[in-house]
């Protein structure tokens, strides 16, 4: 589902017929090295959409410069509402657990292949040159994914990460790049906020009180903080005659860390930011609200520019969605989690109507260290949160009379059938995914590390270093 201007619709009817103007032709048509566009892939930490283009008042105009020339998606989702098993995802177009990510990496997770990374592809099929600016956070020494350059830099805080990418795109190379460019923010620990608490809203799942709001606003500053580095980046590739021929593609990794939203599997957890901007299909503004997962941008870059797709690749296309061709490419997508800070498996599968969760673990409460410690845990938890019951290891939702998944119909006989076939979609795709949970419990790997499932904080953790999580 596509909306825009009247002209951009007749421009994409116009597009999907035999004279498609040579505009919006994959860019590989184009035929030369030199006509590749540059491929710019800006990503955050925590984000969700709790950003200005998906309608919250949070201070990221430059995040607005990108959706001004390019697609929002509003319905992207990613494929696991933790930090790498979102992004292993996103840059191998598999399920996290295909792609060996059942937990975060600096904890002891890899990729089975990190050949599989999408770099591999753009450099060896259409010769990009490839460059990490930032964090990735897919390995514990990013010389193992394989990037052609690793510019310096402390690799956390976008003000750094930006300076040194600004120094990149002054002297970029002629050849085509793919620059993967990481930012801590927004993650916590929050700075000191400058808005004033007062006049913020807490996110949905919380109640509107002081504890909330401030934590809020430190959000706000985090957001502000990483949008001033995109803007800056926006800046150096217009100045470097570079904007018109890069695809910039902006997303973050999953929800806020705020409770109930990062690290679990309600649309709070798995909603992402996520839009492309760049020559052809993605040089006018739009809004696509087609039912997307991460795992559909590796196969949509490869159409975009004409590369064979490799076989590892479960996720779909989405240009046709893009140039007006169909309104959907995705019946159903998935969504996991295996460990984050702790071990929490559960998995979730999601239509355009309907949400359905499965837990693995047995648990009646939650799961506390898998929620980042801040001011608005530290409330919940003076609360009792500790004591509130997890009722049920399934659970249904309406997703279009309940968005807040809060009505949960696993157990009403009214909706028996779809719990059947959900839980049929869900089994199905474990089965041809390989999900290791079907072996049962799913064990650390060598060397890995993980907090106690009855702890409090993620910090809680044997050797732990205060790495990010």
């Amino acid at each position: 589902m596509f909306n825009q201007s009247s002209s951009r619709r007749s421009f994409l009817k116009a597009a999907a017929t035999a004279s498609a103007a040579t505009a919006i032709r994959p860019v590989a048509a184009l035929g030369q090295a030199a006509s590749l566009p540059n491929i710019v892939y800006l990503h955050s930490h925590d984000s969700g959409r709790y950003l200005r283009p998906y309608g919250h008042n949070v201070p990221t105009p430059n995040l607005m410069r990108i959706a001004s020339r390019g697609i929002l998606f509003r319905k992207m989702h990613c494929a696991a509402p933790s930090c790498s098993a979102s992004r292993s995802a996103l840059l191998t177009g598999q399920s996290p657990h295909a792609a060996g990510m059942n937990g975060l990496a600096h904890l002891g997770w890899k990729l089975h292949d990190y050949k599989q990374h999408i770099l591999h592809s753009l450099r060896e099929q259409k010769g990009y040159y490839t460059v990490l600016a930032g964090l990735q956070h897919i390995a514990v020494d990013p010389k193992v994914i394989g990037f052609d350059e690793i510019l310096p830099g402390t690799h956390r805080l976008a003000a750094d990460v930006a300076g040194h990418t600004i120094e990149f795109l002054n002297k970029a190379p002629k050849q085509p790049f793919f620059l993967d460019c990481g930012f801590f923010e927004t993650h916590r620990d929050y700075p000191a906020p400058t808005d004033n608490a007062d006049y913020i809203l807490p996110p949905a799942p919380l109640p509107d009180n002081p504890s909330t709001r401030i934590d809020m606003a430190g959000f706000h500053q985090s957001a502000r903080d990483m949008d001033k580095a995109v803007g800056r980046i926006l800046d150096a590739l217009e100045a470097n005659g570079l904007r018109e021929n890069t695809l910039i593609i902006s997303t973050t990794d999953h929800g806020i860390a705020f409770p109930t939203m990062k690290a679990n599997l309600d649309d709070a957890g798995i909603g992402v930011s996520f839009m492309m901007s760049g020559p052809g299909e993605f040089s006018k503004a739009g809004v696509c609200d087609a039912l997307l997962s991460h795992i559909d941008v590796f196969p949509t870059i490869c159409d975009y520019l004409g590369m064979t797709k490799p076989a590892w690749l479960a996720g779909k296309s989405f240009l046709p969605v893009v140039r007006g061709e169909k309104e959907e490419v995705n019946e159903v997508i998935f969504a996991e989690v295996t460990y984050h800070a702790a071990y929490e498996p559960k998995r979730c599968v999601r239509t355009p109507r309907y949400k359905y969760q499965r837990r693995y673990d047995g648990r009646t409460t939650y799961v506390l260290p898998n929620c980042d410690d801040g001011a608005a845990k530290s409330y919940w938890l003076r609360e009792g949160w500790q004591k509130q019951q997890l009722l049920h290891t399934e659970e249904l939702f309406d997703v279009v009379f309940d968005p807040a998944e809060r009505n949960d119909l696993a157990r009403d006989p009214a909706y028996a059938e779809i719990l059947r076939h959900m839980q049929k979609q869900m089994d199905e795709w474990m089965h041809a995914t390989n999900d290791p949970l079907l072996n049962g419990p799913v064990a650390l790997p060598p060397g890995g590390r993980s907090a106690p499932v009855n702890g409090i904080s993620p910090k809680e953790m044997p050797t732990s270093k205060g790495q990010f999580s």
